[in-house]
């Protein structure tokens, strides 16, 4: 990937970036977002922007262009070869915490890492990431199936293994070990992404940002005016302690922005405003709450079967 590449690959996501914005922003009533721009230490800067708004109780989409001299721990951990090059790295990222409990929690990230060679003798690397994946407190099947053949026709045109291979990988990676249960209902995650050439993966990476939106808005369309009380909104802020859980524990993201130097609210703008915690808590049997747990393992959505709710 050469710098005119890397170019195209950030014009796009800023574009992305404006386009969800203004899309989630029409479904709250066209209620605006804040923006922070921030510059990086060592180069480069972001946008932040959150809508804290009626239907979204916080939404949070980033655009981030960052370079290093050094690359992090969390970039090297795995990939020995690359320790002391310099780094560029982009990304749209997105996490959106909506107010209604029957609405889920879902997050989207596309992203383009490219090393930057200290000598002519430096191999150097690049890749793309990214994927979306839903965290439902009350979930319906139906919404389930739709954000899944959503992500299934944006993965067709690019293999018939994609989906099935970065479905799973999805719900390898939002695996809670220590509850033993996954994030949520998954969709689609993926890393290291070049052994395609860099045209089909900077398509690939298109077609998974547009289909964010195409698998989201729908859902939230469906269930935003859905009556909810006290014992729904509370069991959401219990459940969200899952999302606050992984995202310091486990996710990658998280570790690399922190250990990069980046900006440290623009990073950790996708926890929930309110979470509740409450010790070992457990549902009532047969109670609404309780189906929840039947959701949180792999499994086969296109072609599931049960009624839900």
């Amino acid at each position: 990937m050469n710098a005119s590449q890397f170019r195209d690959v950030i014009k796009y996501f800023q574009d992305l970036q404006d386009r969800i914005c203004r899309q989630l922003s029409a479904v709250d009533g066209d209620r605006a977002f804040r923006e922070d721009q921030w510059q990086h230490d060592n180069g480069g800067g972001g946008r932040t922007r959150v809508l804290n708004g009626h239907v979204f109780e916080q939404a949070g989409v980033n655009f981030s262009h960052v370079k290093g001299e050094k690359l992090p721990v969390a970039a090297t951990e795995k990939r020995p070869q690359m320790a002391g090059q310099g780094f560029e790295a982009s990304g749209v990222s997105l996490v959106v915490h909506p107010d209604n409990p029957f609405i889920p929690t879902s997050h989207a990230n596309v992203r383009v890492f490219r090393t930057v060679p200290k000598s002519s003798d430096d191999k150097d690397f690049w890749w793309f990431g990214g994927g979306f994946d839903l965290t439902p407190y009350y979930p319906f099947d139906a919404d389930i199936k739709h954000w899944h053949q959503v992500a299934y026709d944006a993965c067709k045109p690019f293999g018939k293994d994609v989906y099935p291979r970065f479905k799973t990988w999805c719900d390898d990676y939002f695996y809670l070990k220590h509850r033993n249960e996954t994030r949520g209902v998954g969709g689609l995650f993926f890393d290291d992404l070049n052994e395609w050439g860099f045209d089909k993966t900077f398509a690939f990476i298109q077609a998974i940002g547009e289909a964010y939106i195409q698998a989201y808005i729908p859902i939230v369309n469906k269930r935003k005016n859905m009556s909810y009380d006290e014992t729904h909104k509370q069991f959401q802020k219990y459940r969200r302690g899952r999302y606050v859980e992984f995202n310091l524990v486990y996710d990658r993201g998280t570790l690399f922005g922190l250990q990069s130097g980046g900006r440290t609210e623009s990073i950790l703008m996708s926890l929930p405003p309110e979470v509740s915690y409450r010790y070992n808590y457990h549902p009532k049997a047969d109670s609404q709450e309780a189906k929840l747990y039947d959701y949180l393992k792999p499994r086969d959505w296109l072609n599931h079967s049960g009624t839900g709710h």
